[in-house]
């Protein structure tokens, strides 16, 4: 009878599945306990990059599940981004696509003209909430609107608490978010800047930036 001699490597191996099996374990009885669904109001926030990149990843992701969904853009209305080919070119029959702003407000210069195409984005956006057939909603780059009191922070969130349906998602990206919107939503992310090509006088790129 060949007799097994322990090694170091064998006995660290051990040490590791034992950890992970106590880890999968309690992750088990944590996740045991997470029964109930719920529609999300979610906030991206924050002054690094990400913020409308993260709302139109879980609008890809609703796609891939065969999951109606919309998008009304705020700001970036006049631009022609990738995400607006992408979706109004192959995804047009699950995703509703508005763009309704003009641009930022120094682009603009017109204060009157920003709060009418704000106030017109959030008419459409309460339209779309409202249908129980679309499980997400994405309010690209709202947050600008609400910082620059475009559009009330108060209003929105009563019509969140009101009229969302109890199983659809609401996305509100931008920064600056408002402390009110903060505390009402359920899953908040504030994207850090660490670093950012146009300090270094890099232009937006196709495919990363738009």
């Amino acid at each position: 009878m060949t007799e097994t001699v322990a090694t170091p490597e064998a006995d660290e191996l051990a040490r590791h599945a034992q950890k992970m099996a106590k880890k999968k374990a309690a992750r088990d009885k944590i996740m045991a306990g997470k029964e109930g669904e719920k529609g999300l109001i979610i906030v991206h926030t924050g002054a690094g990059k990400g913020k409308s990149s993260s709302g139109f990843g879980m609008i890809l992701r609703c796609i891939a599940h065969g999951m109606p969904c919309a998008v009304v853009q705020f700001i970036k209305g006049a631009w022609d981004t990738g995400e607006r080919r992408l979706l109004t070119t192959h995804f047009s029959d699950l995703c509703q696509f508005h763009a309704m702003g003009e641009g930022f407000t120094w682009e603009t210069q017109d204060k009157a003209r920003d709060i009418a195409a704000a106030r017109a984005g959030w008419e459409k956006a309460k339209e779309l909430i409202r249908d129980p057939s679309i499980r997400m909603v994405l309010l690209d780059e709202i947050n600008i609107a609400l910082r620059y009191d475009y559009l009330d922070v108060g209003e929105v969130l009563a019509f969140l608490r009101s009229e969302k349906p109890p199983l659809t998602h609401v996305v509100l990206t931008g920064r600056n978010a408002k402390e009110e919107l903060i505390e009402a939503a359920d899953l908040v992310t504030e994207m850090t800047l660490v670093k950012h090509p146009f300090r270094a006088g890099i232009k937006g790129q196709p495919g990363v930036e738009f």
